[in-house]
């Protein structure tokens, strides 16, 4: 018995990207560091908002890369003369990512008492109606 593949399914055609997209975002980094939110605003609009406590804007960056939008933090050790007795405050860089779908596009970003939001909007999709005409041989 052969397995049939989301792909590969006789109903689904053209549908193999679906496949490596869901592979892509299983891949996109389950690590907890920052945690985030995702809210939808109205009907065609998104808001992720990402836990950046300690980052300033110069810290982060947010890039779309093949329908995925990727978000990075790197924070820089200022002073190495500074002597913790206790450092519970992570100071870490992360990289987050977000498979977006089709038509999905990133709009502003902004960092307010130390969360990070990036704002999406989906464009309404135009219904297409195509009449196919059919030739005698």
């Amino acid at each position: 018995m052969t397995k049939l593949t989301l792909g590969s399914h006789p109903f689904l055609l053209g549908f193999d990207q679906l496949e490596r997209l869901v592979e892509r975002t299983a891949k996109a980094g389950n690590e907890g560091y920052p945690p985030y939110n995702i809210e939808q605003s109205s009907d065609h609009s998104y808001r992720i908002t990402l836990a950046v406590a300690g980052f300033r804007e110069e810290d982060l960056s947010i890039t779309v890369e093949d329908r995925q939008l990727v978000i990075r933090g790197r924070q820089t050790e200022e002073e190495e003369s500074r002597i913790f007795l206790h450092r519970g405050i992570a100071a870490r860089q992360f990289q987050r990512s977000f498979v977006l779908a089709e038509g999905v596009e990133v709009g502003a970003a902004q960092l307010e008492n130390g969360l990070l939001h990036v704002d999406l909007s989906r464009a309404r999709p135009e219904t297409v109606v195509q009449t196919i005409t059919i030739s005698k041989r």
